[in-house]
């Protein structure tokens, strides 16, 4: 396997780490200005990273009712397993947990703090809809994820972006009846609103950018870029025709999908994802070019 660094890639995730630090040492700088109890704080903030840097694929998988399975456990799970491992060879990783979400909503995702400790998962409507090479494109692409480590850089700048809505969901429950207790509470929940605002939106400007390069990064792995491209097209079409329920609950893992959930102009504005267009169009673009090679 030709597998080239993507420096575009790693540049913006550096950039994206650096700014969201220097964001949020800002951000507690002001909370704690405000706020007595900086042990409480801190100690909170602390229990809360710790979790989700090392049970973030627990949390994702348990977000998606998704099980982890191993080779025995029936057809479909032997036929991913056979995959993963083959495809986790080509790309020079080690093989990843496999899950199996039951939803018939089409999409996939990989999860972990590290390559060794990822997990990918596949719902029972992506077995569903495609066929083995168009399967084998998609997982290459949640692979591509772990390879570039961009997952977790994705699991902490979320988690960061977590604290700030708490703030601003739950913050006015930490006020009085005095207007001057209150001030700091409200001091907190814009400063909370105007962190979170600018942290969704350095989150997706990266996560546009990754999937470009998980796409390139299946593309080389598979070397078919074409069944990928064919992937991204069905899965979208048959996007419509999934139930409204099946999509609000799986429609807070978006960052992670292989295709996000949201469809109408502002899920368009403030998608995670590049348009499926586009992805296509550049995957076709990369087919020509080792047709000529």
């Amino acid at each position: 396997m030709n597998w080239k660094p993507d420096w575009g890639l790693r540049g913006r995730m550096a950039l994206t780490m650096f700014l969201l630090f220097a964001l949020y040492i800002v951000f507690a700088g002001v909370l704690f200005a405000y706020f007595q109890s900086l042990a409480v704080m801190a100690g909170f903030m602390g229990v809360f990273l710790f979790a989700q840097f090392f049970f973030s694929d627990k949390i994702a998988l348990y977000s998606m009712g998704a099980s982890v399975v191993d080779e025995d456990d029936g057809p479909q799970a032997r036929k991913l397993h056979a995959m993963v491992g083959r495809l986790s060879q080509q790309a020079d990783l080690p093989k990843p947990k496999v899950a199996i979400a039951d939803t018939r909503v089409p999409n996939a995702f990989a999860t972990g703090r590290s390559q060794k400790s990822s997990a990918v998962c596949v719902t029972t409507g992506l077995m569903d809809t495609l066929d083995d090479e168009e399967l084998e494109g998609v997982i290459a692409h949640e692979l591509a994820h772990v390879k570039n480590r961009d997952v977790m850089v994705m699991t902490i700048a979320s988690f960061l972006s977590s604290i700030a809505f708490l703030i601003v969901r739950w913050g006015w429950f930490f006020g009085g009846d005095d207007n001057r207790q209150n001030a700091p509470v409200i001091v907190a929940i814009i400063a909370s609103l105007l962190v979170w605002i600018i942290s969704y939106l350095l989150i997706r400007a990266l996560s546009r950018y990754r999937e470009y390069a998980a796409d390139r990064g299946a593309a080389v792995i598979t070397g078919r870029p074409s069944a990928l491209a064919s992937a991204l097209l069905k899965i979208s079409g048959r996007m419509d025709n999934v139930p409204k329920r099946d999509m609000r609950d799986t429609s807070e893992m978006n960052a992670f999908f292989i295709i996000p959930i949201k469809s109408d102009f502002i899920g368009r504005l403030f998608s995670t994802h590049p348009s499926t267009e586009n992805r296509v169009e550049r995957l076709r673009d990369m087919e020509r070019e080792m047709e000529t090679v």
